[in-house]
């Protein structure tokens, strides 16, 4: 715990973790995201969209971004995109409200699939479980947030190492005969650019905790950081899970399927668990945001978030999510994912590259 809260990992750490937090949930913690985006176009295929385009896509877009906050000193989203797009930033919101509510949706669904296939547990059961513990974090606030998202980060990373291994112990050679085979389809790299897109979105959910960062070359550098960070756990599953190509491609939660033909019940249980986690992470990272926006809102007006009101709203927007839940997990990840995508290209990317790129040019000089 020394080392969560020294300088060193607030600065150039801490920001990848919370990413890949926020990132993980629902389609990439139970492989599905990974499955739809890149194991679809063959393993080679998948790969090279998952490294040469996803993860330079998330290191360039990150270390602009972070020092974009850094230098205006934005640290919430709504701060972030009236600097960014000016009288224009309410396009911004929009999408990322329709973004969160199919995260939100999307890791609902997967609370409940979870603890109801694997635990015996009503479906409800995982669903208002997991409500109260990201309504819990709210509560508590940007410190006991950044230490959970922190903490649960590196216990994700061992299992899905130990994930890996019994993968290449098990299935070795069904794996290298996978790859061997050297299957591309075409558009590989569209469903790397597409994933990198989605995910961008949830840049605005890691704000928060770049408070620490004081120098250009900090940020750069935890951008870049965390681009590798994001991405080092979906690695590990997609070659584990290339084994059962393409067996393994209509299965709604693949982490799970090949746990189950790996045959080690312990660390079935142990990775659902774990699981279960993330989409606490991710959901309590989201709503943190928008909690984060509003109190940025209320500050300009002399006003102030009250410590109630965050889990409130936290309750309000599960609430909502779990209507839109009713779509099914494949569906949700499959067109909602894709089609969000555009809309952060339009109003995040090109502008973060463009007009992003130009102010912090101008300012510097």
């Amino acid at each position: 715990m020394t080392f969560l809260k020294s300088s060193f990992f607030k600065k150039y750490l801490l920001p990848g973790f919370v990413f890949q937090s926020v990132t993980i949930a629902g389609g990439y913690g139970t492989g599905r995201e990974l499955v739809e985006f890149f194991l679809n176009y063959g393993p080679l295929g998948g790969l090279l969209g998952m490294f040469l385009v996803t993860t330079l896509m998330w290191s360039i877009i990150l270390a602009v971004s972070f020092e974009f906050s850094r230098r205006f000193k934005a640290y919430d989203y709504r701060t972030f995109f009236k600097e960014l797009l000016g009288p224009f930033w309410f396009l911004f919101e929009i999408i990322y409200a329709v973004q969160i509510f199919l995260v939100l949706a999307v890791i609902g669904s997967a609370a409940g699939i979870i603890l109801r296939d694997n635990f015996g547990l009503p479906y409800m059961a995982g669903v208002i479980i997991m409500l109260a513990a990201v309504g819990f974090l709210t509560f508590k606030g940007k410190g006991l947030i950044e230490n959970f998202l922190s903490v649960w980060s590196i216990i994700l990373y061992l299992v899905y190492t130990a994930f890996f291994i019994v993968a290449l112990l098990k299935f070795g050679p069904m794996i290298q005969k996978n790859f061997a085979s050297g299957i591309i389809l075409p558009k590989w790299a569209l469903g790397g650019f597409k994933y990198a897109l989605y995910n961008l979105g949830t840049v605005p959910a890691v704000l928060f905790c770049l408070n620490h960062i004081e120098s250009r070359k900090e940020a750069v550098t935890a951008g870049i950081l965390g681009g590798f960070i994001g991405i080092i756990p979906g690695a590990l599953f997609f070659i584990a899970v290339v084994g059962y190509y393409p067996g393994v491609l209509p299965e709604e939660i693949p982490a799970v399927f090949l746990l189950q033909k790996a045959g080690v019940p312990l660390l079935l249980i142990l990775f659902q668990l774990v699981l279960f986690g993330t989409l606490i992470e991710t959901g309590t990272g989201f709503i943190h945001s928008v909690n984060e926006r509003i109190r940025a809102t209320l500050l300009a007006k002399g006003k102030e978030l009250l410590r109630w009101q965050r889990p409130l709203i936290a309750l309000i927007m599960l609430s909502i999510a779990l209507g839109i839940a009713t779509f099914g997990l494949v569906n949700l990840i499959a067109k909602g994912y894709g089609s969000a995508a555009w809309g952060f290209l339009i109003a995040y990317i090109i502008p973060i590259l463009t007009i992003g790129v130009y102010k912090l040019v101008k300012s510097r000089s």
